[in-house]
């Protein structure tokens, strides 16, 4: 007999055992490894945590951003708000000042009415009464002031349509006087920059009576 058919007859007698492990952890980890040693490729379920982590970022960050925005369009609301208030209240503020300028119109009235009866009887009571106006009127004024209302200058002055209210023209005799303020009916006063309320005033014509 050849040594090859004498190593024939050992294999047969004496078989090789192969012993497989078929648990469904073992049987995966090993496909696993197979796949990795063969390609290089990371398992499928270190893929499934490391996509489901980067979508877990991703959601984060918009949210992040949504809370950014949200707080941005809050401080815009809140600005507007404040800034509406104010300009209300400050529109409000002015429209009851230029109510009061009337008061200052009566006690003008009554000064200069007063004024007009001195040689009357009782024109010492008159005149007394006339500078206690007077005194009034001032010290509202001086209130006035305080709210920062400011005369608006007129008498002498080149007509300013944004600042005057022509009433009526006068003819003039002087060029010079050719539309510019010649009297005035009745005052105008301002705030700050802006006009409360205009002079209402006579302006010169030069020519005008030829």
């Amino acid at each position: 007999m050849s040594d090859e058919e004498s190593a024939k007859a050992r294999e047969s007698r004496d078989p090789q055992v192969r012993v497989v492990d078929r648990r469904w952890w073992a049987r995966e980890a090993a496909e696993a490894g197979a796949d990795e040693q063969a390609g290089g490729r990371k398992p499928t379920v270190v893929e499934d945590l490391e996509r489901q982590l980067a979508d877990a970022r991703n959601r984060i960050q918009e949210l992040m951003n949504a809370h950014r925005q949200a707080v941005d369009e809050f401080e815009q609301v809140r600005l507007r708000i404040r800034r509406d208030v104010s300009r209300d209240v400050e529109r409000a503020r002015r429209a009851m000042l230029a109510d009061l300028l009337d008061v200052v119109d009566n006690l003008d009235r009554a000064i200069a009415a007063s004024r007009d009866t001195e040689n009357a009887p009782g024109a010492v009571a008159l005149d007394s009464l006339a500078r206690g106006v007077e005194l009034v009127r001032n010290q509202f004024l001086g209130k006035l002031t305080g709210f920062g209302v400011t005369l608006v200058p007129a008498l002498g002055e080149p007509f300013d349509a944004a600042r005057h209210e022509a009433v009526t023209t006068t003819p003039v005799d002087d060029p010079a006087q050719d539309g510019v303020v010649v009297a005035v009916i009745r005052e105008g006063y301002a705030i700050a920059d802006d006009i409360l309320r205009p002079a209402s005033v006579v302006v010169g014509r030069y020519g005008a009576g030829e």
